[in-house]
This record gives structure tokens, C-alpha cells and sequence, in this order.
């Protein structure tokens, strides 16, 4: 079992930055790809961006590439989510996943793990 604590979210004026981190614990936190989703409401969760599970590889999503960073640090069992350039519709509850997916399949195998979410509020 992995346990996936999300936190960092919060309230920010357009153009503003934000730091998520999520926290593993449990079982190898080197052996999963690590990754980034959201969900607005109303609207379906979609991937945000990726890390491989060494950290060589990252993969975005198109909307947030060049203001958005995702990083892991193996010695804290910790992957963040650098937001920079925030803008209104990045508003969402983010959500943080572990699993031997790629991309937008992470966290769709029946053995990957989510956390809880974090909200990310961005003012115009």
C-alpha cells in the first residue's frame, strides 16, 4: 500500500505562484511514476503532469507547459508541483498518483494510488 498525502493548495491572485507537495508512505516510493491531475467542477479530471520513477523523464499537459514544473526528491518520498503564471482556469482540486502508468493513464490501473486532493483557488 502507498498512502498519498496531497497539501500546498490555497488562494492566489492571477499571475501568482503555488508549491504542491505530496508526501508518500508505504511501500517503495522509487518504484512508482509519480503524477499530477486536476479537476475542475463540472468538468472530468485531466492529467497535469508526470514524473518517471527515477526522476529523469517528465511529461505536461499542454495547458500548463512552461509554467508549470513537476520534481520528486526520493529522499523525502516527496513529489512537488511548481505553479508558476496561474491563471483563472487552473482553479481545480489537484490531485497527487503513484502507479507504472504513463502520462494521462497513470493512476488507471487497479493497483495505483491517489490521494485526497488539494484546492487551488486562482483569482482574476
Amino acid at each position: 500500500q502507498v498512502q498519498l498525502v496531497e497539501s500546498g493548495g490555497g488562494w492566489v491572485q492571477h499571475g501568482g505562484s503555488l508549491r504542491l507537495s505530496c508526501a508518500a508512505s508505504g511501500r517503495a516510493f522509487s518504484a512508482y511514476n509519480m503524477g499530477w491531475f486536476r479537476q475542475a467542477p463540472g468538468k472530468e479530471r485531466e492529467f497535469v503532469a508526470a514524473v518517471s520513477s527515477r526522476g529523469y523523464i517528465t511529461d505536461y499537459a499542454n495547458s500548463v507547459k512552461g509554467r508549470f514544473t513537476i520534481s520528486r526528491d526520493s529522499a523525502k518520498n516527496t513529489v512537488y508541483l511548481q505553479m508558476n503564471g496561474l491563471k483563472p482556469e487552473d482553479t481545480a482540486i489537484y490531485y497527487c498518483a503513484a502507479g507504472l502508468g504513463w502520462g494521462p493513464a497513470l493512476g488507471s490501473r487497479e493497483n495505483d494510488y491517489w490521494g485526497q486532493g488539494t484546492q487551488v483557488t486562482v483569482s482574476s
